[in-house]
Formats: C-alpha cells, sequence, structure tokens
C-alpha cells in the first residue's frame, strides 16, 4: 500500500517520516539522502553525542521534544515515525534492530547486519516476523554502473559466467584511517576486516554471479602495520616524529590536507575532531587516537586477504583486499564463454569473441568511491529505493530481501574460518 508521494488523499501530499539512532558520518549522509530525495523528512534523531545529535537535529529542524541521548529512550515512546536508519555502531546493531522491528518501524540497517552469526539471525528473524521493509546498507548494489554490469550480464553477451576477479583497493591512508587508527582496528571490537569493509563485495560479488555459492576458501593476514615494521627512530605519534615528513602514513599531512576541502573536513576529518583549524587538528593529533604512530596501535585486522569462491554452477570468483592500493572504485574482470568485460566503476570495456568488436559502455558514473563522495551514488541510490519500497509496502524495490542481506554475510563468517583455520569451508 503506496503511504505517501503517489497518494494524494484529498489533495494532501504525504511524506515518510524518518528517525535517525545514530548521527556519525553514516547517518548524516542517509539523512540527507532522505531529505534530498524531496519524499521524506527527518523528524526524530537518537545520539548519546550531545553535539552530534544537535547537529543533526538542527539540519533537519528536529523538535526538542523528538532529540533522544540513546535509541531505546526513542522506542520507549509512542512510534514517531514510519522508518528508522540504524547507524550505530557495528556491535550496537541487534538490540535497536529487534526492537524497531517489533515496532512496526521500516529499518534501513548499516552495514554490516551485526558481528556474529547468532545477532544476524536474530535481526532477520525478527524483521521477518514484523514484515517490515528492512534493507542492509550494501550501497554497490545501487549504483549505475552496478546495474548496468548486471544488465550486461543478464542480456547473455558474455555467454556462461567462467569466473570473476575483484578488487577492492582500500586505500592506504583510508586503512590508516579506519582499520589501524580507527573504530574499526580490531577484531575484538568491531569484527574482521572481511565483515566490517569488504561484506560490500562478498554481497556485489553474489549479486553479480546470480548463483549459490557452494564453498569458500581464503588467505590474508596483517602483513605491515605492526610493531617490527615500525621505522627507526620513529616515534609514538606523528606529530613529534623525526621520520613523519617521509612517512607515507602521516597522521599530520593527512589530516592538515583535508582542511579547505569541505568534503575531506566531513571524512575523514570529521572522524578526528570537529574543529577545522590548524589548531584543532593538531590537538586532535597530540592526544586522540588518530595521531599515534600506524606501527604503534592495537590493530589487528588483516591489511590484505583474497577470498576465493565457487558457485554451483561451476564459476569460480575471488575477491582480493588490500590497503595498497589508492583509494579509489573496485575493479572487476569478468570471463564468459562468449565474451570478456573489466569495469572500472565508471566504465565497462567489452569484448566479444565472435566478432573480436570492443565497447566501452560509460555508465555515467561521476562521483568518487570513498564515502566524502557517495560510495559512486550508491548512497542516494539505496535511500532512493528504500523510499520506494517503504512507500509500496513492499521489498522489491530494494531487489534483495532479509535472508539475501543475510546469505552475503553467511559468506563472509565461512571464509574467516576457512582463513583462520587453512581449510576449504563448504556453504
Amino acid at each position: 500500500m503506496n503511504i505517501y508521494g503517489a497518494c494524494n488523499k484529498g489533495g494532501l501530499r504525504m511524506t515518510l517520516t524518518i528517525a535517525v539512532v545514530g548521527a556519525g558520518a553514516r547517518g548524516q549522509i542517509y539523512a540527507r539522502a532522505a531529505a534530498a530525495d524531496g519524499r521524506a523528512r527527518i523528524v526524530a534523531v537518537a545520539d548519546p553525542d550531545p553535539a552530534r545529535r544537535a547537529a543533526l537535529a538542527t539540519e533537519h529542524d528536529v523538535p526538542e521534544q523528538s532529540r533522544f541521548t540513546g535509541w531505546a529512550d526513542l522506542a520507549a515512546v509512542p512510534k514517531l515515525a514510519d522508518a528508522v536508519v540504524i547507524a550505530t555502531q557495528d556491535r550496537l546493531h541487534v538490540e535497536p534492530a529487534v526492537a524497531f522491528a517489533e515496532l512496526g518501524y521500516a529499518i534501513l540497517l548499516e552495514k554490516p547486519l551485526a558481528p556474529t552469526e547468532a545477532e544476524a539471525r536474530r535481526i532477520v528473524e525478527a524483521v521477518e516476523r514484523s514484515g517490515v521493509v528492512f534493507a542492509i546498507c550494501h550501497v554497490l548494489r545501487y549504483t549505475a554502473y552496478t546495474k548496468a554490469f548486471k544488465e550486461l550480464l543478464g542480456s547473455g553477451r558474455l555467454g556462461s559466467i567462467s569466473s570473476v576477479q575483484h578488487l577492492e583497493p582500500v586505500g592506504w591512508w583510508h586503512m590508516a584511517h579506519s582499520f589501524v587508527r580507527g573504530a574499526w582496528r580490531n577484531a575484538a571490537e568491531s569484527g574482521p576486516m572481511l565483515l566490517t569493509k569488504s561484506c560490500h563485495d562478498i554481497d556485489w560479488l553474489l549479486h553479480l554471479v546470480g548463483d549459490e555459492p557452494v564453498a569458500v576458501s581464503s588467505f590474508g593476514s596483517l602483513t605491515h602495520f605492526r610493531p617490527e615494521n615500525r621505522p627507526e627512530g620513529a616515534g609514538t605519534r606523528c606529530v613529534s616524529c623525526p621520520v613523519e615528513p617521509t612517512c607515507p602514513y602521516s597522521a599530520t599531512r593527512l589530516y592538515l590536507g583535508c582542511l579547505g576541502d569541505p568534503a575531506r573536513e566531513f571524512w575523514p576529518l570529521g572522524a578526528v575532531t570537529s574543529d577545522a583549524s590548524t589548531a584543532g587538528v593538531m590537538r586532535a593529533l597530540e592526544t586522540g587516537p588518530y595521531g599515534r604512530c600506524v606501527y604503534d596501535c592495537d590493530n589487528d585486522v588483516v591489511d590484505q586477504q583474497v577470498v576465493t569462491l565457487e558457485f554451483a554452477r561451476g564459476a569460480t570468483a575471488s575477491l582480493t583486499m588490500t590497503a595498497f592500493t589508492p583509494l579509489e572504485h573496485r575493479k572487476t574482470r569478468v570471463f564468459g564463454t562468449h565474451g570478456f568485460a573489466e569495469g572500472d566503476g565508471r566504465h565497462i570495456r567489452i569484448v566479444d569473441f565472435a566478432t573480436g568488436a570492443e565497447e566501452t559502455l560509460d555508465t555515467g558514473t561521476n562521483a568518487g568511491a570513498s564515502l566524502a563522495d557517495g560510495h559512486g551514488g550508491g548512497d542516494a541510490g539505496l535511500v532512493r529505493a528504500f523510499i520506494d519500497a517503504v512507500a509500496a509496502g513492499d521489498q522489491a524495490p530494494l531487489g534483495a530481501d532479509p535472508a539475501e542481506a543475510l546469505a552475503g554475510h553467511l559468506v563472509v563468517w565461512a571464509a574467516e574460518r576457512a582463513r583462520e583455520t587453512r581449510t576449504v569451508q563448504a556453504l
């Protein structure tokens, strides 16, 4: 049943209402995308940080009585919105997701579902039991590039898929920011790298191939960001380190370099300090986690990993995740029985085996790959599909149901078991 938009009862246009739980970068991005869509408005916000809570609430004119210090406070009052965005830290997903599903809210949940399989299954069971619209934020599915690639494979031009090579270029400074110094550096506090960063990519490969995975293997380790690789004479903080000027992972260079660029001041600098000035950055680097030497942190997640998948119809796929690249769009090669295709996040080159002819598709993707760039249009595409789904009261516009969201996570956990035990895991 359409609840707003095209439903103009009595000449009044109804608007989807959204509550935001977690007012950090992801919560802000989804709130802005929803507001920019024109069919939704933010009516409540919950976050324990008073500055973040006030900033998002003020931006979206959320009244004081609809500003909450935590998700439980929001869940304790009568239902305030049609939908909720849950953008809390990974380990704080399960309880709010279950609670809001039971209250009848449509849910947009930041990836990953949860740190463990048991918690993820609990979320999916609650959503299916409640019958609410549910989306996991696998934003890569919702880019124009992905749509074009999927349509190409569905057209049969490449024949049957034999194998796929997929590269996730994390980016050297992004690795240092998020996965060495940042919130996702330690598996016990967040989760393994394959879950917190690359569950996007596993889901994308399953979506692209369109077949059931039956086995997985994986290798990977923390090869570089370790104490024994610390340069001779290096200090514990970049602001006072004698080798900082020549270090690729200089926090001083990275974060001072964000000043004057609104997109980079939002991210990555916004995670470091709310004071976008030279003095503010230096204070944060002198005392906070983002100023630490990358060889002197409590990080333990891998900085490179390879995952190999076998599918039911015999196709194989490999994912390479590595820190040691520029931060840019994923690269993918598809080897078909009648043709070959390779994509770079913007263009897809196609070679026809019968004629030898080559063609390059421009998918119209202009945005960059980073969080600050909206993940190549994926953030806005996801929110648009979510609004469509809630409007229709139907999961279909999202192109995936809760069970499919879980399927990619199950592959991730199996791949981690394979990596840790050096075995092949059946799925």
